[in-house]
C-alpha cells in the first residue's frame, strides 16, 4: 500500500470535493427527481487508454448516498477501448445524479494521467530506468494525481517536502553552495532525529564533482543534461549515488536519455499536462 493512500487521506480529499460542488444543495435534483425514484447508471468509456478512478468512483457514490450499489466491470489500471462499460451504478436516482460530476472529474483526469503514464514508460522499456513523477500536481488533489501515475506505472517521487530532502539549485546558491548546503542538512537531520533520504541537483559537471566529495547524497539530480554530459555525469558517480535526469525531458529524447544508464527520469508534465480520458455516466 502506499504510504500517502490512507483511507483518512482519500476520505477527506472526497469530502472536500463533495463540499466544493454540492453546497447547500443539489438544487437542480432536488427540484426535478422525486425522492424515491430509482434507477442506474453505466460509465461509458469514450477514449482508448488506461483506466483510473474507478474506486475513488465507488466511494464518491457510497459517501454521497450509501444507498447506491456500484458493481465494476473494469479495474484501475486495466486497458479499456471506446465503448467500454465501467462501471454501473443503481439505487436512489437523486444519489446517482448528485455524485456524477465529482465521479467523473476524478475518473477522466486520473485516467489520463495514467494513460499517459503508461505510453511514456512504454518508451523506456527495456532499460533499467524508472520513470518518476514530481510535486507539479493539482492543490488538494495531489493524492489522486500521484495514486493515477502508480497505476499507469511509473513511481511516485516524495509526495511532499516533508518525506525527503531535496536540495535544489537555489537551496544550494543561497546556502553557498553544495558542500555547505549538504553539510547543513546532515547536521540537521542529526539534530532533529530524521532518518531522510537526500538528493542534490546538479546544473554541470563540476557540481557532480563537488558532490562526489561529501557524504550523505543518495541520488544525484542531472538537471537539463544533453545525453552525452549525462554519460559523463554518470561515469563518473560510477554506482555511488543513484542518478535522476530532470528537465526537458519529451517523449521524443526520453528513450535516449534512459540509454545513458540513468536510474530515474523524473517527468512533472505527467501531473501537469495530461489530456483527460472522455468518459461519460448515462442512464439506462
Amino acid at each position: 500500500m502506499l504510504a500517502y493512500l490512507t483511507e483518512e487521506a482519500l476520505e477527506q480529499c472526497i469530502r472536500t470535493a463533495i463540499k466544493e460542488d454540492i453546497g447547500d444543495g443539489d438544487h437542480s435534483t432536488l427540484a426535478a427527481i422525486p425522492e424515491d425514484a430509482q434507477s442506474r447508471a453505466q460509465m461509458i468509456i469514450k477514449d482508448d487508454g488506461i483506466i483510473a478512478g474507478l474506486e475513488v468512483a465507488k466511494r464518491v457514490f457510497n459517501i454521497v448516498e450509501p444507498r447506491l450499489k456500484v458493481s465494476l466491470k473494469k479495474h484501475d489500471g486495466d486497458h479499456v477501448k471506446f465503448g467500454d462499460i465501467a462501471l454501473i451504478v443503481e439505487g436512489p436516482v437523486r444519489g446517482i445524479l448528485t455524485a456524477e460530476r465529482i465521479v467523473l472529474n476524478f475518473a477522466q483526469r486520473m485516467s489520463g494521467i495514467a494513460t499517459r503514464t503508461h505510453r511514456i514508460s512504454q518508451l523506456i522499456e527495456g532499460t533499467n530506468t524508472r520513470l518518476l513523477d514530481t510535486r507539479k500536481t493539482t492543490p488538494n488533489v495531489r493524492i489522486m494525481e500521484k495514486w493515477a501515475v502508480h497505476i499507469g506505472g511509473g513511481k511516485n517521487h516524495r509526495f511532499g517536502l516533508y518525506d525527503m530532502i531535496m536540495l535544489k539549485d537555489n537551496h544550494n546558491d543561497y546556502a553557498g553552495g553544495i558542500r555547505q548546503s549538504v553539510t547543513a542538512t546532515q547536521k540537521y537531520l542529526k539534530e532533529k532525529g530524521l532518518d531522510l533520504r537526500v538528493e542534490v541537483e546538479t546544473r554541470n559537471l563540476e557540481e557532480v564533482k563537488e558532490c562526489l566529495e561529501v557524504d550523505g547524497i543518495d541520488v544525484i539530480m542531472l538537471d537539463n543534461m544533453q545525453p552525452d554530459m549525462m554519460r559523463e555525469a554518470i561515469a563518473l558517480i560510477d554506482g555511488k549515488c543513484q542518478t535522476e535526469a530532470s528537465g526537458g525531458i519529451t517523449e521524443e529524447n526520453i528513450r535516449e536519455m534512459a540509454e545513458t544508464g540513468v536510474d530515474f527520469i523524473s517527468v512533472g508534465a505527467l501531473t501537469h499536462s495530461f489530456k483527460s480520458l472522455d468518459i461519460s455516466l448515462k442512464a439506462f
